[in-house]
């Protein structure tokens, strides 16, 4: 069927501004097919089963609108007491002067332009190939317009254990700032990997990673997403595990007019294990807050698991989505899926919509999946205050205690209290004004 007019306008208008990069035959080839997707596709609209709980105007509109910086003040850098390797992208471009020399022991790291430039790289064998197999069946027309026009990224093999983190760190200086990241990630047979990120990136921020774990290869993925007020952001993982592999991935987002995380993860080997978990904090109060998570973990191979945990705390009118398919094939017996979104409403202004969905073929499985919607419990808010904690002091105990489970889904200790340490401090400083 053909796109609507209306869509192929949208699409071309978006189109208009932007210029493909340059690269070896296969870059091209790969971005060519992308635009390609992205022109059958069309961009999404309200109507998009997909999209019908998120307005993505602003995501997709030929020019970014204005986001105003934010100053964090006095706090410190996330991340900042944990050795790591900082990689620093300012609004969406590759800055060397801030990041640390690209290489450690049992990595590889290059500046994904330089990858791309090569005729023989094994970036080739990922670079928009995830992306287009995570289309279907469902479509993802922005992260084709990402693999089709990014400008920036990274390319990163693993072929050990890598003892420090890879840090991505994505600086806003523009208040008009556009920017499309694209990271490639192999994690080699037995390697085993950490990527932290954190940040806002810009105004209007759009990228991609693709994740291949290789056979009993680890991936730990913790992301930070930037506490700018009006910022937007539309970001994609998308990830293939082999056999006897594990892939974690917790995102936190406080802040942003819109932010929209996607996750599309493939189970293709006997005995994977995935974990995905995000925790979300909207308030209205500065302005619009919208957080949508969309999910989908297909299972296509025996005696595998995954874990999708999804809290959101909303106030003041924020808008929380939360959209999860576990997809399990004909022959993915002894599946074991679960799925739980919860949001917490702080008042009565808040709104939380929820799509949970199963779909199986195999008959020895174990999956389930659940979605609440809650104000704060007020026997245990009634406890606290009686032994005589104040009200607000309270509630935020209850608060990060709600969040909780997601943030135990992070695997290293040290980066989930530093998480949890953030998130009371946020919260502290909430209090005060």
């Amino acid at each position: 069927m053909a796109v609507a007019q209306a869509k192929q306008d949208l699409t071309e208008a978006r189109l208009a501004g932007l210029e493909m990069p340059a690269g070896a035959g296969w870059a091209t080839e790969a971005r060519q097919g992308a635009l390609a997707r992205l022109r059958a596709m069309g961009l999404p609209g309200r109507r998009d089963e997909y999209w019908r709980y998120t307005d993505p105007t602003s995501l997709t509109a030929a020019a970014a609108p204005r986001a105003a910086l934010f100053d964090p003040g006095d706090e410190p850098p996330l991340y900042d007491g944990i050795d790591r390797l900082k990689i620093v992208f300012v609004d969406g471009v590759f800055d060397p002067a801030q990041s640390d020399d690209l290489s450690a022991e049992g990595l590889e790291v290059e500046r994904l332009s330089d990858a791309m430039a090569k005729d023989i790289h094994w970036a080739r064998d990922l670079y928009g190939v995830l992306e287009a197999r995570g289309q279907v069946p469902v479509a993802r027309p922005l992260a084709a317009l990402n693999t089709a026009f990014a400008t920036d990224g990274v390319a990163i093999r693993a072929t050990g254990k890598v003892s420090r983190p890879v840090s991505l760190i994505y600086l806003h200086r523009a208040e008009t700032s556009d920017a499309i990241l694209h990271h490639v990630v192999r994690v080699e047979e037995g390697a085993d990997l950490t990527i932290l990120e954190n940040g806002p990136a810009a105004a209007r921020f759009n990228k991609c990673m693709e994740i291949s774990v290789a056979d009993r290869g680890a991936f730990h993925h913790v992301r930070a997403q930037g506490r700018d007020h009006e910022r937007r952001a539309v970001t994609h993982m998308f990830a293939r595990l082999g056999a006897e592999s594990l892939y974690k991935s917790f995102t936190l987002t406080a802040n942003g007019v819109l932010t929209r995380n996607e996750h599309v993860v493939e189970l293709t080997g006997d005995d994977a294990v995935a974990h995905v978990a995000g925790a979300a904090m909207g308030d209205g109060k500065r302005g619009a807050f919208h957080h949508d998570d969309t999910v989908f973990v297909t299972h296509d191979a025996v005696n595998c698991e995954s874990r999708q945990v999804f809290k959101k705390v909303l106030r003041n009118g924020a808008q929380g989505v939360f959209q999860g398919k576990i997809l399990v094939k004909p022959g993915a017996q002894k599946t074991d899926g679960y799925q739980i979104s919860q949001a917490l409403l702080l008042d009565e202004d808040s709104s939380f919509q929820a799509k949970p969905e199963l779909e199986i073929y195999a008959d020895d499985v174990s999956c389930s999946h659940g979605s609440t919607t809650g104000a704060i419990d007020e026997t245990a808010l009634f406890y606290l205050r009686a032994r005589g904690v104040p009200k607000d002091v309270a509630t935020d105990l209850l608060v990060l205690a709600f969040i909780d489970e997601a943030i135990q889904e992070i695997e290293d200790t040290r980066l989930a209290d530093d998480i949890r340490l953030r998130l009371q401090q946020w919260l502290e400083r909430r209090r005060q004004g």
